[in-house]
């Protein structure tokens, strides 16, 4: 049904396109060419109109499609964000990718994109749980940390060697080597958490952890990025500078902004639900927060994530502005935001074997510096070597989050559009492998589906026989 739709959007886009060109849209291969200086201008309002409608068509498509297979359907949408870009569509029918998403409507569907991503990052926020953190701070804090620290010093050894030359002239080195750390150790929080709903292991202990363990690494690894910005944004003074601001900027958020949101809240929720104008008040508040960390000097992102942790993730405010933003942000803006990341990410570019080899070199350090890291962190707190592999395999899931702060290294000039190209299939490979990997780890240990106490094992208990309890017998029938 929805490849109909798809198809059925597709087709009405074409029909105003090939008539918004007078009729001359021809595919590759024919002897004509689209005579675009013939044609009359285009709208860019129906520009933006078309492209949205094909982008969100696909995006719902393509997630649905690897739902079927067991992936997380966030991954089925950059999927069809980069098969919409020039690595696919571009370059298998380049006059469709050029009516469909020509070049003038880059910087609309960036707005949109933008926006988007502050939205998503407000949301991230609100699901940040201190909690998960506190439950089993010293194994969570071991492994949150060496499972950042063992990856990030692998990217900064790529940086001064391997791929030393792939920093852009006049970027600083501690700029770049600080964000390629970083763009190896990031967990994707949110995506996680999709795949071990999913996977149905959410509210077992081990999927707690690995919770816990990547609420904790993205917060680091977001400061880190900050760092990296501020440090690329200006010269070492003017770093600095940055840097002290971030740290005040923080410091008026927990003082003035939490206390305040804490007397809010209440009064916020006297009705039982969030009324328009306090969605409107919430909005507002978000865009400021993020307005803050732009003037600052660095991104955006920052102030809307921070501003969103600050909300308690338990309240009514908090479910109720999930609710209330979380299918627009899903459905129409970060389809937005994949496809701008498609339109960005050029395959052409990693055309040498020296390339490719380069891609499998970068996959395989993030991956054992992530995996490796956190092995090292989960036996150090006394976790068994399948549980150290199975939570290793999880926390290497990067996708949407490391998309963003690709995005914004690229938008810097701190990485090449070939590198971009290069970290953005590293964190396709590495989230993809996340699901399967952990089910044949797993295969033979099958984890328990309510928590436990602490200090309690993370294995499922099995019956008397040795076949799985009647519980995970429940589970596998449970859709």
């Amino acid at each position: 049904m929805l490849v109909l739709l798809l198809g059925g959007l597709i087709a009405a886009a074409l029909a105003w396109v090939n008539g918004a060109h007078g009729g001359q849209l021809v595919f590759p291969g024919a002897a004509a060419t689209v005579r675009a200086a013939e044609a009359p201008p285009i709208d860019p309002v129906r520009q933006l109109l078309v492209a949205l409608t094909v982008i969100i068509a696909t995006a719902r498509a393509l997630g649905a499609a690897f739902r079927l297979v067991g992936q997380p359907a966030v991954m089925g949408e950059v999927v069809g964000g980069l098969l919409l870009g020039p690595s696919f569509l571009g370059h298998v029918a380049p006059g469709l990718a050029s009516a469909l998403l020509p070049a003038a409507v880059a910087p609309s569907l960036n707005i949109v994109a933008q926006l988007g991503v502050i939205l998503y990052m407000f949301l991230v926020g609100l699901e940040f749980d201190p909690g998960l953190v506190r439950q089993r701070r010293l194994t969570t804090g071991v492994i949150a940390y060496t499972s950042i620290a063992v990856p990030f010093l692998l990217g900064v050894l790529l940086a001064g060697g391997p791929l030393a030359g792939a920093a852009n002239a006049g970027v600083p080195f501690a700029s770049f080597t600080i964000f390629l750390g970083v763009a190896l150790a990031i967990t994707a929080f949110p995506v996680l958490a999709r795949i071990l709903t999913d996977l149905q292991i959410s509210q077992t202990p081990l999927g707690g952890l690995a919770l816990a363990c990547a609420a904790a690494n993205d917060a680091t690894a977001w400061g880190l990025l900050a760092l990296a910005v501020s440090v690329a944004q200006a010269e070492l003074t003017s770093a600095v500078t940055t840097l002290l601001l971030t740290v005040g900027y923080v410091l008026l958020m927990l003082a003035v902004v939490r206390p305040m949101l804490r007397a809010l809240t209440p009064v916020l929720e006297r009705r039982g639900r969030l009324s328009d104008g306090g969605l409107a008040l919430m909005t507002v508040l978000v865009l400021l927060a993020a307005l803050g960390t732009e003037y600052i000097g660095i991104h955006a992102l920052f102030g809307a994530f921070l501003y969103g942790a600050l909300i308690p993730h338990d309240s009514l405010l908090a479910r109720e502005l999930r609710v209330r933003l979380e299918a627009v942000v899903r459905i129409v803006f970060l389809p937005a935001f994949f496809a701008y990341t498609g339109l960005r990410t050029q395959l052409g570019l990693v055309e040498t074997s020296a390339d490719w080899l380069l891609v499998g070199l970068i996959i395989l350090v993030a991956t054992l510096g992530k995996v490796g890291g956190t092995i090292i962190g989960a036996r150090a707190g006394g976790l068994s070597w399948p549980e150290a592999w199975a939570l290793g395999t999880l926390m290497n899931t990067r996708g949407l989050v490391e998309l963003i702060a690709l995005n914004i290294g690229l938008d810097l000039g701190i990485i090449s559009p070939t590198l971009f190209t290069m970290l953005v299939l590293m964190a396709l490979a590495t989230t993809l492998a996340t699901s399967p990997v952990f089910r044949w780890l797993t295969q033979r240990q099958p984890w328990t589906l309510t928590a436990a106490p602490p200090g309690a094992t993370l294995t499922a208990p099995k019956s008397p026989s040795g076949s799985s309890s009647r519980a995970e017998r429940d589970a596998r029938r449970a859709p």
